[in-house]
């Protein structure tokens, strides 16, 4: 195999891998939680857009801040415009930390935060710390939200402060198994509000 060689010029003019096209990120909704209960986007609620208008919808969590210690950050799928969130979800959860002291370090598959066939809410981050300085930060796609065919896949990644002061990064995919059209997605803490933070709705065109 032949070594190819790159100079400054010719790594200059790469672009950044599986990057997103300029332009195509649209931004459609930012919800700024205040001790609030949920965070809800609903189509055609308050320009909210969640429907065949994009392919893959992305939301992004940003300093995310419980008002409990050690809550789960979750979140579910409604098919009846934000009447019920309970789509029927099969999911995965692995994630890995370590501790600020040095003192601990893994990485696991996590079987208490999956999901086999269940409505619940799905966990996208758990033993999220409500220290001052401690929250979330993360980022959640859907895929074609408004298929009649297909079931939901969907994938998550947060970047965690644990209440024991250490760091998690976490995982999460799987898929909601219905046909109908999601049209309404729904964040909460399991115990307390979502004490302060951002959620931003981005549509993504051209995917």
């Amino acid at each position: 195999m032949a070594l190819v060689k790159y100079n400054n010029n010719s790594i200059s003019a790469v672009t950044a891998a599986a990057s997103i096209p300029s332009g195509s990120l649209i931004h459609i909704k930012t919800l700024t939680a205040s001790s609030s209960a949920t965070l809800s986007f609903v189509h055609g609620t308050d320009g909210v857009v969640l429907d065949s208008t994009y392919p893959i919808y992305r939301f992004e969590f940003i300093n995310i801040h419980p008002a409990t210690d050690n809550a789960e950050f979750t979140f579910n799928m409604s098919i009846d415009a934000g009447s019920n969130y309970n789509v029927t979800k099969t999911t995965t959860y692995f994630n890995t930390y370590h501790a600020e002291d040095g003192s601990g370090a893994g990485l696991g598959y996590n079987t208490g935060q999956d999901l086999a066939q269940s409505t619940a809410f799905q966990t996208l981050a758990e033993d999220v710390g409500a220290d001052n300085d401690q929250n979330l930060g993360g980022e959640l796609t859907i895929y074609n939200p408004s298929s009649s065919v297909f079931v939901k896949h969907f994938m998550s990644r947060t970047s965690v402060t644990h209440g024991g002061n250490y760091m998690q990064d976490v995982y999460a995919a799987g898929y909601g198994n219905t046909t109908s059209d999601v049209d309404a997605i729904q964040f909460k803490f399991s115990s307390g509000a979502i004490g302060s933070g951002k959620i931003k709705l981005y549509g993504i065109k051209d995917s």
